[in-house]
């Protein structure tokens, strides 16, 4: 199973295992069952500078490629441990690092690096709006030297557990602006400090920490915009390119961990006699998994490439994310069907696997938003919606 998005990654890949080593299933099973926070396993990855994979070493960072981030990512799930705890400090940062003053940077990224600073909370979301994302309706209104928000986010993970946040919100009213992507700003919201500001989780089926987040009259510096009022929504597309290919990382690791799971145990249980790995039905759902998995691999890796070469990939990193969260859900389900009851025990770990692994359907993007970017941006089909 061990064939890495990209081989010069492998070193790397090496030493997170190790890493995860020291987190095996009961830590996450502990966590899952409360839905508390894996502080400890955040710490030492951060610890170890995964976490600071991207940032440039002036700020104390590794300077390392996206793929590094893939192969860190991918590494963890695949060694069953969860990146969701500390995924979108990755996909964060390429907004901050490529529209961010000089000042921002040498801010907050020293203490992101070192893990002063937990920059792992993206304010895009919200209940009215859902993936439209120009369609939000939390809005920033400029005072003097600060701007004043007003409005709610949903499903804004790791809120209650991050120092700070990556904040969309509309500067210029809808019906103001020529082109509705316009108006849209981006801010570096410091939680620690931010009043009328309000955190409420939410229980989710699997230990996401999910939140949603209030803002009444919150306070924000104008010196946290980040790049020019009203570009924002360009700077968020960005980091969605990472966000999916990144993703879509943690799901073929995912696939890796069920289909290891699933041939280990197919070899070593025996029925009527014989191992049940000899029988085809056993056998094909899993190797037609691994097939599945392998492709949207190879997806993964060329949108890898063309984003560090500074090309287009938002059909590489669409692509990538649906296929990768279709095949490991494919080896869930093979993995559950191989083990029969046993799939279903707490202790044997498939079944948090499996519940945390079929977010990645719906979230970041879901699969039917993935089709229709693809029907319109790549195949040239009329809008559909």
């Amino acid at each position: 199973m061990d064939q890495p998005l990209v081989e010069a990654d492998a070193e790397i890949r090496a030493e997170v295992r190790k890493l995860c080593a020291r987190f095996p299933g009961p830590y996450w099973r502990e966590l899952d069952l409360r839905r508390g926070y894996p502080t400890e396993f955040v710490t030492a990855l951060t610890e170890a500078g995964f976490l600071g994979a991207l940032i440039p070493e002036e700020f104390g960072g590794a300077g390392l490629p996206l793929s590094a981030a893939a192969a860190i990512l991918g590494t963890v799930h695949e060694e069953g441990c969860n990146g969701a705890a500390c995924h979108a400090q990755m996909y964060i940062m390429g907004t901050i690092l490529r529209y961010g003053s000089a000042e921002q940077k040498r801010r907050y990224l020293p203490g992101v690096a070192d893990g002063s600073l937990r920059l792992q909370a993206f304010g895009v979301t919200e209940p009215s709006s859902g993936t439209d994302t120009t369609a939000l309706r939390t809005t920033a209104r400029r005072e003097g030297d600060r701007w004043i928000v007003n409005g709610q986010k949903i499903w804004t993970s790791r809120a209650e557990h991050s120092d700070l946040m990556l904040l969309l919100a509309r500067t210029t009213p809808r019906e103001q602006v020529a082109k509705k992507t316009d108006g849209l700003s981006t801010f570096i919201v410091d939680m620690r400090t931010a009043k009328g500001l309000t955190i409420r989780p939410i229980r989710t089926m699997m230990n996401h920490n999910s939140c949603e987040v209030f803002f009444d009259n919150m306070e924000v510096p104008a010196a946290n915009l980040v790049g020019e009022e009203g570009r924002g929504f360009r700077y968020i597309l960005d980091g969605m390119n990472a966000e999916r290919l990144l993703i879509a990382a943690e799901c073929i690791g995912d696939a890796k961990w069920f289909t290891a799971k699933s041939v280990a145990y197919a070899k070593e249980r025996v029925l009527f006699g014989r191992p049940i790995g000899q029988n085809q039905g056993v056998q094909f759902p899993i190797a037609q998994a691994y097939a599945r998995m392998r492709a949207a691999e190879a997806i993964v890796e060329r949108g890898l490439e063309r984003f560090e070469a500074g090309l287009p990939c938002g059909e590489e990193a669409n692509m990538g994310k649906m296929l990768a969260a279709e095949a490991s859900w494919a080896a869930g389900e093979a993995c559950i069907q191989t083990h029969g009851g046993f799939g279903f025990a707490e202790e044997y770990d498939i079944e948090r696997k499996f519940r945390e692994t079929r977010l990645y359907q719906v979230a970041p993007i879901s699969t039917n938003l993935v089709l229709s970017y693809l029907g319109e941006h790549v195949l040239g089909m009329p809008r559909s919606y």
